[in-house]
């Protein structure tokens, strides 16, 4: 079963941000092909969500959100998101480093 994948507007935010810092940083042609990977890892939930695990702060929430991990030690970010139905809408991606969210 193909999923959809939807980006909340907060998640949109975190990719900008990671973006602004990679430019920030003069990552180049390296920091622009890994800020594509992670749009394909996105891009990848639409496959088998389910696969990736319950968030840390899953009990957080009144709905089961999963995390996907990418990258790589020590620039693991996780992709927070829900599955409702036929649609994963990402709702945030956040460093592995950051504390979970509270909600």
């Amino acid at each position: 079963m193909t999923f959809r994948v939807e980006t909340t507007a907060a998640a949109e935010k975190d990719a900008d941000a990671i973006l602004d810092w990679l430019l920030s940083e003069h990552a180049g042609d390296a920091g622009m092909r890994w800020f594509l990977a992670l749009q394909g890892a996105i891009a990848s939930l639409a496959e088998f969500p389910s696969r990736c695990p319950l968030a840390p702060e899953n009990a957080a929430f009144p709905f089961e959100v999963h995390h996907l991990l990418y990258g790589h030690t020590p620039h693991v970010y996780r992709i927070l998101f829900t599955i409702e139905d036929k649609t994963v809408y990402v709702l945030h991606i956040r460093h592995g480093r950051r504390q979970p969210l509270k909600h």
